[in-house]
């Protein structure tokens, strides 16, 4: 289970499957068999609490704050359902203390309390404390966890700028995109988050056994987030843009100490195709057959950045598949594939250079007629003869090779299967039970087993 955290974007956690299944089978007693022990595993706002007054944890409190721990008894063995109490207080004001409790808390789990928003002031410090309640006994307090309530985000989008990609010209790709991200006055920046997605990703936290918060940093996930070297100051950040080329869309925004987000800023730039080029080895290779093919990189794009590997993805086959192909100390490789699809088949191809540039793709096609020939001494296409009665005999011969068999029906009937003979071709007889329009369908299929593309044969009977 997942809940996720930063500025409109919290949840509370109502109820996990293993405490509901606790529940159901704690005794209704009021008391605990043992002494109730202090809290332990103090959370707020699903991030872990700080007992530092001078280091609390920022949290955005317009929906109140979430706050838990574990409470006990000197008994483990007993599920006795026990209280947990909290106080909460501003620091500047001890003496307005705030008291929640969460009643028929099961022991070893989190017991989750809100804080009530109407208790909490933007840009004020909080401190809050848990205790464990067994009929008329009480735990010690646990120690204060300090929470500063931040509900604004930072006033000002970031701004975003780089010296090697500048966004009013087209740029040779090739290299990682160096990015300054800049808090744009806005003092209370811890960093950025950027993608070059639509949409940002939600910050949010795991929830591990017994209810436990598992919080992660969020700047040690490099694919979307980036420290600011300071408070309120900028980043910089090396990045390969998705591969392709034309418009390249960064979206950025700040992010402050209670990771409450700015307004985005969008950084807009060009590549240049970077693109490999596709050459086969003979203009026209035939269906079925293995042949080679050549790749090589594009020049700007090896000068700037040696390629050392491609993906080959074919498409339109029988069984389309992705193939990795290392590339030669030139940057040029070869693959050898054998191409089946009953109406052609297409290559995709890019290219990976050493610094993790991965060029748009290269496109290469071939179509393929695998229909049969069907001829007929008696019955001609798109023509008439015979009769009623009259046996008609129709040759089936391949356009392409390996053909090993054709499957046939004339008029709807029933499929027949008959085997090739010599020059892969076939010969059936067929004698019509009337006169008018008929119709022949037949396909081939190949010694590998592949059904080839089917071909209507019409006619008339006289």
């Amino acid at each position: 289970m997942t809940i996720s955290s930063g500025a409109r974007s919290r949840a509370v956690l109502a109820s996990l499957g293993t405490l509901g299944l606790a529940l159901a089978a704690a005794s209704p007693a009021s008391a605990a068999g043992g002494t109730p022990i202090t809290p332990t595993q103090l959370f707020n706002g699903y991030r872990h609490c700080s007992t530092d007054a001078d280091r609390p944890t920022f949290l955005w409190g317009r929906q109140g704050l979430v706050a838990e721990g574990i409470p006990g008894t000197t008994d483990a063995s007993d599920t006795t359902p026990l209280t947990a109490r909290f106080q909460l207080w501003p620091v500047a004001d001890p003496t307005q203390i705030t008291t929640v409790t969460r009643e028929r808390a099961v022991p070893g789990f989190e017991a989750t309390v809100n804080l009530p928003a109407e208790a909490l002031s933007d840009g004020q410090t909080y401190a809050w404390r848990a205790q464990t309640v067994a009929g008329s006994a009480a735990s010690d307090w646990s120690a204060p966890c300090y929470v500063t309530v931040d509900d604004s985000g930072p006033a000002h989008a970031p701004t975003v700028s780089s010296p090697n990609y500048p966004p009013d010209v087209w740029n040779q790709g090739g290299t990682p995109v160096r990015l300054t991200l800049d808090a744009g006055g806005a003092d209370d920046v811890t960093g950025y988050e950027f993608t070059w997605h639509q949409d940002l990703p939600v910050i949010g936290t795991d929830i591990g056994d017994h209810g436990v918060p598992q919080p992660v940093d969020p700047y040690d996930d490099a694919r979307y987030f980036v420290r600011a070297d300071r408070l309120g100051g900028p980043a910089t950040l090396d990045l390969v843009p998705p591969g392709g080329a034309g418009l390249m869309t960064l979206t950025v925004r700040s992010l402050d100490r209670a990771y409450n987000g700015s307004a985005t800023t969008d950084y807009t730039f060009r590549v240049s195709s970077t693109a490999p080029t596709v050459t086969p080895a003979v203009p026209s290779p035939e269906f079925g057959r293995p042949t080679g093919f050549t790749l090589r990189p594009d020049p700007a794009l090896q000068s700037v950045s040696p390629v050392v590997a491609y993906s080959v993805q074919t498409v339109g086959g029988q069984n389309d598949r992705t193939v990795d192909v290392t590339a030669a100390a030139d940057g040029t490789a070869k693959v050898r594939l054998a191409l089946d699809g009953t109406y052609g088949e297409s290559l995709r191809v890019t290219s990976r250079s050493a610094d993790g540039w991965v060029s748009d793709a290269a496109s290469w096609s071939i179509g393929y007629d695998t229909t049969p020939t069907v001829t007929s001494d008696v019955y001609p296409e798109n023509g008439s003869g015979g009769g009623t009665g009259v046996p008609g005999t129709f040759t089936f011969a391949p356009k392409v090779k390996g053909v090993a068999s054709y499957t046939y029906s004339f008029d709807g009937d029933p499929e027949v299967t008959v085997p090739a003979g010599a020059h892969h071709s076939a010969r059936v007889s067929w004698a019509p039970s009337a006169n008018g329009f008929s119709y022949l369908t037949v396909r081939a299929t190949t010694r590998s087993g592949v059904e080839l593309a089917s071909c209507d044969y019409y006619f008339t009977v006289n």
